[in-house]
């Protein structure tokens, strides 16, 4: 016996699909949409379906555009130092660090990290264009701002050693500890690049 509505179970096991959404968020999400007025959801709804008719990759850094964009205009404002790029995991990497307001550099978004485990290799990731972008626009730095994690630090390598003589000059983001954590509760890995990016007083 069914006990609720089934287009109210159906959103629930369509919401419960996203990443970070369990059974009881999912359902407090439905519930919500249930209740609240049907404009919301519709609106809701409008923006889900035109999604991906209304967005696209930039074919030079592959972060996201408008569709129809070739070019994002992180890349084309002549503001833009095309000389540094900041190489990034994913296209939501390029809103947080713009978020910062120092950086003002281009971006590279590779389309995820080296994850065997995944089935996610090298040629899966954007590594060649990054190559062609260095050669092309006569970069000087490349910033290596992959996440700390395994598949982070291993993509971060494989690039080193991809990159090899190129006159270009390789360098990662700071790591450390962030404000308001106790030593007693930070990872090992965060630990250990604490320690070897220690700065003098």
């Amino acid at each position: 016996m069914q006990i609720l509505p089934k287009a109210l179970t159906d959103l629930v096991e369509e919401l419960g699909k996203l990443p970070g959404v369990g059974p009881r968020t999912a359902e407090r999400y439905a519930y919500y949409l249930l209740r609240a007025e049907p404009r919301i959801a519709t609106k809701l709804a409008a923006s889900v379906s035109s999604l991906h008719a209304g967005v696209d990759y930039c074919r030079k850094t592959f972060a996201l555009v408008e569709k129809g964009q070739e070019l994002s205009p992180l890349y084309t404002d002549p503001a833009r130092n095309k000389k540094l790029i900041a190489v990034v995991e994913e296209p939501l990497d390029v809103v947080a660090l713009e978020r910062t307001g120092q950086f003002k550099g281009t971006y590279h978004v590779l389309g995820g990290a080296i994850s065997p485990i995944d089935g996610i290799g090298p040629e899966q990731l954007h590594i060649a264009e990054l190559l062609e972008r260095i050669d092309e626009d006569g970069v000087e730095e490349i910033i290596l701002a992959m996440n700390a994690s395994v598949e982070g630090e291993s993509t971060a390598l494989y690039l080193q050693r991809q990159i090899g003589d190129r006159d270009v000059r390789v360098t990662r983001l700071a790591r450390g500890l962030p404000v308001g954590v106790d030593l007693e509760y930070a990872d090992q890995i965060t630990l250990g690049h604490a320690l070897e990016g220690r700065q003098k007083l």
